[in-house]
């Protein structure tokens, strides 16, 4: 008797994606013991890549292209679009993919075999970032989880996700629901995060790297690793992005009226000081700590005051 292997819905975001995107693909469809199907929805692009990917989903029955639907102007609308329009009624897990890594062929077998055990409705992972020139890094995110990281970062790359059926039904509901200020949130890992933890899902962040996660001009965020990614992390945190993104994040997956989130959500000059005392609990990694009470601290003393 055959076996019978998990379904998984794979939602993969494009955009100007011909370079690498053949490769992403094959590392996806050579994933072992599980039966992948492979959702694309390609923001207009310039170099053929919705050309190519209609002739490569003609020729493999697991690649669906979604139809166009305008201009998305980011990864993060892409995939609320992704999980806005696929049916996934008939899939046991959903995982998000980008366009331009390579995975390990059982990356997916060890996110559900997690998910299967009982112990967690989210899996992420590790990663090994690797550059063109042939630098490799692990990019370590599996740090404890603390009490109120996931209002303040996402659990690692989006593209290392995997959620149960549970879970992603609940997500969609609240995507549909809340879809036109979806639109203003930047990082849709982030936000997935937030909401599975808000909502008491249990999330796993596995140690082991699963995948290369690779490195380019291009990335939307990549990376953080070396002064020139701090240094831009700050510049989003000095004009107001990152503060702001916490705070509809916060709002959207309704921990507004938590009293610990109440005592900082106007972000005025008192109430960043008085955050920054908590950063033990808002960030996992020990640097992440320190800069966070930097950050808060810098801010309420020269920063603007956040209506």
């Amino acid at each position: 008797m055959p076996v019978k292997h998990p379904k998984v819905a794979v939602l993969l975001a494009a955009y100007n994606g011909m370079q690498w995107i053949e490769e992403q693909l094959a590392s996806i469809l050579d994933q072992s013991a599980v039966d992948v199907t492979v959702y694309i929805s390609i923001d207009p692009s310039t170099d053929g890549t919705e050309t190519w990917c209609a002739a490569y989903a003609a020729e493999h029955s697991e690649v669906l292209v979604l139809p166009a639907a305008g201009s998305f102007g980011g990864a993060s609308r892409n995939f609320f679009r992704l999980i806005r329009d696929v049916d996934l009624e008939g899939y046991d897990f959903v995982a998000f993919s980008d366009q331009d890594d390579i995975w390990h062929s059982d990356k997916l077998e060890r996110a559900t075999q997690n998910l299967l055990s009982g112990r967690c409705d989210a899996y992420s992972s590790n990663v090994t970032a690797f550059w063109s020139n042939g630098k490799v890094q692990l990019l370590d995110k599996s740090q404890p989880q603390v009490a109120w990281d996931f209002l303040f970062e996402a659990a690692g790359p989006g593209c290392t996700y995997v959620f149960s059926k549970k879970l992603v039904v609940r997500l969609k509901t609240s995507i549909l629901a809340n879809w036109q200020q979806l639109q203003d949130v930047s990082l849709h890992d982030w936000y997935c995060y937030a909401y599975a933890r808000s909502h008491g899902f249990q999330w796993y962040i596995d140690p082991l790297p699963t995948m290369h996660y690779r490195q380019h001009e291009r990335n939307q965020v990549g990376a953080n690793t070396g002064i020139s990614p701090l240094i831009a992390r700050y510049k989003t945190i000095h004009d107001g992005w990152w503060f702001s993104q916490v705070r509809l994040i916060t709002c959207l997956v309704g921990r507004g009226e938590d009293p610990f989130v109440q005592g900082w959500l106007r972000l005025g000059r008192s109430q960043l000081l008085k955050l920054s005392l908590s950063a033990w609990k808002c960030r996992r990694r020990l640097r992440d700590k320190v800069f966070f009470f930097c950050i808060c601290c810098a801010t309420a003393v020269i920063g603007k005051e956040t209506k």
